[in-house]
Formats: C-alpha cells, sequence, structure tokens
C-alpha cells in the first residue's frame, strides 16, 4: 500500500525513492509491528482481563503452573494484527507471496482461535477435538499448497534442496511437493503449539527462525548474492525479507508481555499460525530442511509426544517423567526460566548452523 504512496510522492521529489529499498523497508516493516504490538498489549490484556478471557491450565501438568490459571490467553489476536496490518502497509501488493502468507495467518489462525474459545467457554484446558483441529489445519495447507503450486514459475520451486552441498537437489514433481509442503506446514503449526508451554518458551526461537528466514529471503531474492553464494535464485523472494521483519518486529512486542513472568499467553490461535507462518516461509524460499534444522527445539517437544504414548500404549509406562519434554525437564526440578533460556541458546546455536551452511556450500 505505502508503495503506491512513494510512487506518487517521487514524482514531487526524487528523494523519496529511497522509501522503495527493501532493507529500509523491511526495518520500518519491523519497527511499525513492533510498535503496534507494544501499543496493542496493554489494551488487549487489560479487555482479556475484563472478559475473564484467561488460560485453562491442564490439572495434571506441573503444580508450578496452577498459579498461572486465568492469566490472559489469544495473545496470537495481537501478534497476528501487528504483523498483517505492517505487512500490508509495507510490502508489495503484487508480490503473490505477500497474500500467500498473509492467507497462512488468517487460516490457521481462525483455527486457533476456535479452539481457544471453546477452551474458555466450556472452561477446560480441552477444545477442539484433536480430529477436528488436524482437519483444519489439513484443509489449510492444502488450500496454502494448492496456491504455491499454481504461482510456480520455475522448476526449482519445485525442488528439495539439500543444505550444505553445492548444486544438489531433488526433483519432486507437483504431487511430491504438495505432499512435502502438507506436512511441513501441518507438522510445523502443532509442533509450534506444543512447545508453547512456558512463558516465551515459542516466541523465541520464532523470532530468531524468522530472522534466519529474512535473511535467506534477501539473498534468494537477489541475484548477485544468490549467484555468489550458489544459492537458486527465485524472483519474488526478496519481498519475504519484508514479511520476515514484521514477523519478527510483532513478535518481540509479544514477548515484552510474555517474557517470564508472562502477563499473557498467545494462546493456539497465535501459536498454530506462527508455526504455519514458518512453514510456508520456508517452503517458498525451499529451505524445508533447514526449518526443520532450526526448528531443532519444536522438533524434540513434537518427537518427545511421539515417543512418551507409542511408548505408553506397549509398556503402560512413562519414558519421560511428562510430555512434551519441557514438562520433563521441570519434573526434575530445573527451574521454568533456566528451562526457557536454555531452550532458546539452543535455537541460537542451530539457527547459526542453518545460516553457515549459506557460505559452507
Amino acid at each position: 500500500m505505502f508503495l503506491e504512496l512513494i510512487a506518487l510522492l517521487t514524482q514531487f521529489d526524487s528523494g523519496f525513492g529511497v522509501l522503495n529499498y527493501l532493507t529500509l523497508r523491511a526495518v520500518l516493516a519491523m519497527l511499525a509491528s513492533l510498535l503496534i504490538s507494544l501499543a496493542l498489549g496493554h489494551y488487549f490484556i487489560k479487555k482479556l482481563h475484563l472478559y475473564q478471557i484467561g488460560q485453562v491450565i491442564r490439572t495434571d501438568g506441573p503444580q508450578s503452573h496452577l498459579s498461572k490459571s486465568g492469566t490472559p490467553t489469544m495473545g496470537g489476536v495481537m501478534i497476528l494484527s501487528a504483523f498483517i496490518i505492517s505487512s500490508l502497509v509495507w510490502a508489495d501488493w503484487s508480490n503473490h507471496y505477500l497474500w500467500i502468507v498473509l492467507a497462512t495467518a488468517v487460516i490457521f489462525g481462525a483455527v486457533g482461535f476456535v479452539d481457544d474459545y471453546l477452551k474458555i467457554k466450556r472452561k477446560s484446558s480441552d477444545g477442539l477435538s484433536s480430529r477436528k483441529k488436524i482437519l483444519g489445519q489439513s484443509l489449510g495447507a492444502i488450500i496454502i499448497g494448492i496456491w504455491i503450486v499454481t504461482a510456480i514459475d520455475n522448476p526449482i520451486q519445485t525442488q528439495l534442496l539439500i543444505p550444505f552441498f553445492k548444486d544438489i537437489a531433488i526433483p519432486l514433481g507437483i504431487v511430491g511437493f504438495l505432499v512435502l509442503a502438507y506436512f511441513v506446514i501441518v507438522g510445523s503449526s502443532n509442533a509450534v503449539n506444543l512447545t508453547d508451554g512456558l512463558d516465551g518458551l515459542a516466541i523465541m526461537p520464532v523470532i530468531l527462525i524468522s530472522s534466519a528466514l529474512a535473511l535467506f529471503s534477501y539473498i534468494s531474492g537477489n541475484y548477485n548474492f544468490a549467484n555468489y553464494l550458489n544459492m537458486p535464485f527465485m524472483p519474488g523472494t526478496g519481498e519475504l525479507f519484508v514479511i520476515c521483519s514484521a514477523l519478527v518486529g510483532a513478535s518481540l512486542g509479544f514477548l515484552w508481555f510474555n517474557t517470564y513472568p508472562a502477563e499473557i499467553f498467545m494462546g493456539d490461535v497465535g501459536s498454530l499460525a506462527l508455526g504455519a507462518i514458518l512453514a510456508v516461509i520456508a517452503i517458498l524460499l525451499r529451505q524445508e530442511i533447514l526449518l526443520f534444522i532450526m526448528g531443532g527445539v519444536f522438533v524434540a517437544e513434537t518427537l518427545s509426544v511421539i515417543i512418551q504414548v507409542a511408548y505408553y500404549k506397549r509398556t503402560k509406562k512413562r519414558f519421560f517423567l511428562m510430555a512434551p519434554i519441557h514438562h520433563h525437564f521441570e519434573k526434575k526440578g530445573i527451574s521454568e526460566p533456566k528451562i526457557i533460556v536454555r531452550f532458546w541458546m539452543v535455537t541460537l546455536i542451530l539457527v547459526l548452523v542453518s545460516l553457515a551452511s549459506i557460505k559452507i556450500r
């Protein structure tokens, strides 16, 4: 939207043309979403308190979490609002990647919103049934996957790129691409949802991974950088740099209120949407494997639940003291802030390893 205004202003003074630069728009998008998120925070928290929209805590969870009961939830609405508004203001409306990512935010945010609403209405930790939640996520993933396919105009966009190796890519074809996209989107959405169990635990990895994807998008969308670093050049993906920056800003604003002890939780409306957004951006950049590496904490949380369920069904015993795995560490007596910061550090290390792939290849 702002690009149209810039074009108009440039007719009167060429100096306004500097606002067309991708890097400047990315910085402004991040600042805008950060300020919007901070501005919405106190107002949103007060309204949630007023309408008694608070978190319902699992009775079988760690006893230390019972004190968090009633903490305002559905803060994901705040994140998504800041992210969408900033993206619409600073990103290029003619770029179809913008609309794909925003549609992802809306669809998966809607699934999470219904889940949160039912939990609050029933005053229970049970919202949508697992079957209905997966159905909603599956429909969203299929819609987004087909949309991406219709926007593909380069064979490289249906190949699976292997990081750390030069010129190694596995052709997937349209069907293979859709299958991969489905599992990456649904898997990432649920992984972030499972991780969102401690104050600030999920949002910082989202910030770190979004920052890394921003760098990948800037390189992929620039012919000179992509050629120099042996990465595939994909025209238009540079606009994802602005979108990722807006996501970082909105998430940082939320972290201001979500850091320990949290004043607000993101709820499923936030976690399901954020996981899907990261997945879709990674798919558009053909960096699904690196998303798997950078999101190692998300992967570990998901695997811990799968292992726990499978092991219990087989032996009627628990493999972990409690799943997801962050609760296992709580049961072992490690304090919540220490678990959170250590998980952040692990994510930072994995993100740095992924960024190293740029030069190693």
